[in-house]
């Protein structure tokens, strides 16, 4: 078990990390909840408190607060007993070195390990539009005027300045992202985990962007109803190739964009009309189907995630080959990925949060642009859809009932979980990038409270 524990001044970018490392904790299969302590004072006290609820020498304000976060760290702990949470991130300014010590014991008391993510900003251009991006939006300022909503946040600030101490306890295991990771400080980092934690914030930035996806255009493979394999396009894949730059321009107008392309021959001529640079990526190629066998498909429906074609792949190892690729996404500014479907489910599904079991069933169908552009507590999302046909290559989620017969080849005869490939796999619901055993364990024990 494990916390991450988000420290900074408010309108610093804390909700948008804690948002973003929840996604991506949650995609490699790692069970992960963000905790957000200004939901639980919004819930115990009411949204519209004046900035004088949060000045330190207001004691009301100063015990409410305080009770919203001991109630946000208890649910948190039930929730690590209870729900076997891998990982939690706790979202509050946890502005001084005694509201920090008091977590770290409570926390340690439970044997959970704590690391503290401060975001230090200066800029005040970006201060500024993080609070009329985010914060005007809250439930704190609904029907406020803007102006006057600013104002007020403002002088929250001010109040959190007064007492502001940044950390420096040298026993505590840390980071430290300045102006959204210009720089980076890190202290005391351990494990595989939290090295990939670093890095991963060392790779986020907040400018903002657009990207865009799209399948390859129809493939003659499409037409006649085979998967993988090298196909060139269809002739109304090549229309669709030729039509794509200019929906692009017309979105992007005269922005910089990069491409990036599989190495497979049908998303290469999809993107060989646009005059921007283009990136061929090996890890970007279709989920390997390897041999198929008629039986396939019935054992794939049991599921679909988890389920390895023998000799290839299933989409739990394409998300392990897919995360290099998410990383280098997430320094891009505007990008269009031009791909295959079943990597496009797994890009997407990343950055719209969908669980493991939905995330083989995403629709991405033929001739359509899909536009995402990522905000504080997800991606507003736009479609545009091409005027020229294609086939329907989306199978929907089957309703059906898991199998138990012996001659099941997802179960050996201990009860085990196998691949088609018929390598045994322990736990299916285990992560999919490799942690410590001390924050996963394949039992159910539970922790004393």
């Amino acid at each position: 078990m494990s916390v991450l524990i988000l420290v900074g001044l408010p309108a610093r970018g804390k909700t948008y990390i804690s948002q973003k490392v929840c996604r991506y904790l949650t995609w490699l299969g790692i069970t992960t909840k963000v905790f957000n302590v200004g939901n639980y004072r919004r819930k115990l006290y009411g949204a519209k408190q004046e900035h004088s609820f949060f000045d330190p020498t207001n004691p009301i304000g100063i015990e409410q607060r305080k009770e919203a976060a001991k109630l946000a760290l208890e649910d948190m702990i039930h929730w690590f007993n209870e729900d076997q949470g891998i990982v939690a991130l706790y979202d509050a300014t946890n502005s001084t070195q005694q509201r920090r010590r008091w977590i770290y014991d409570r926390l340690s008391a439970h044997h959970v390990k704590v690391f503290f993510i401060e975001s230090i900003c200066q800029d005040e251009a970006i201060i500024l539009d993080n609070i009329r991006q985010v914060k005007l939006s809250s439930p704190d300022y609904a029907n406020t005027d803007p102006d006057e909503a600013v104002y007020d946040f403002k002088a929250r600030i001010d109040h959190y300045k007064d007492q502001y101490e940044t950390v420096t306890e040298s026993e505590y295991t840390y980071i430290k992202l300045i102006n959204v990771g210009s720089q980076v400080i890190i202290n005391m980092i351990k494990g595989y985990l939290e090295s990939r934690i670093v890095y991963y914030l060392m790779n986020l930035h907040t400018a903002p962007r657009k990207i865009y996806m799209s399948r390859h255009g129809e493939s003659m493979y499409n037409v006649l109803g085979k998967i993988g394999g090298d196909s060139e396009l269809s002739p109304r894949g090549l229309m669709y190739a030729q039509k794509l730059p200019g929906l692009i321009s017309e979105n992007l107008g005269t922005k910089e964009l990069i491409v990036w392309t599989s190495t497979m021959r049908r998303t290469i001529q999809t993107g060989s009309y646009l005059d921007y640079p283009k990136m061929h990526r090996k890890a970007l190629d279709e989920l390997d189907a390897g041999a198929k066998y008629p039986e396939d498909y019935a054992n794939r429906d049991e599921d679909k995630f988890n389920y390895r074609y023998r000799g290839g792949e299933s989409y739990r190892d394409v998300v392990l080959r897919l995360e290099p690729v998410i990383m280098d996404l997430e320094r891009q500014e505007n990008i269009l990925i031009i791909g295959h479907q079943a990597i496009l489910r797994c890009i997407y599904a990343y950055f719209m949060n969908y669980n493991q079991e939905d995330l083989p069933y995403i629709k991405i169908p033929l001739h359509t642009v899909i536009e995402l552009t990522p905000r504080a507590y997800g991606c507003d999302e736009k479609k545009y859809k091409v005027d020229i046909d294609a086939v329907d290559t989306h199978r929907p989620k089957p309703s059906l009932k898991k199998k138990s017969s012996k001659s099941d080849v997802n179960t050996n005869t201990n009860g085990t979980s196998l691949g088609a490939s018929g390598e045994i796999v322990n736990d299916i619901r285990s992560p999919i990038l490799p942690i410590s055993p001390q924050l996963w364990s394949t039992t159910n024990t539970k922790h004393s409270s």
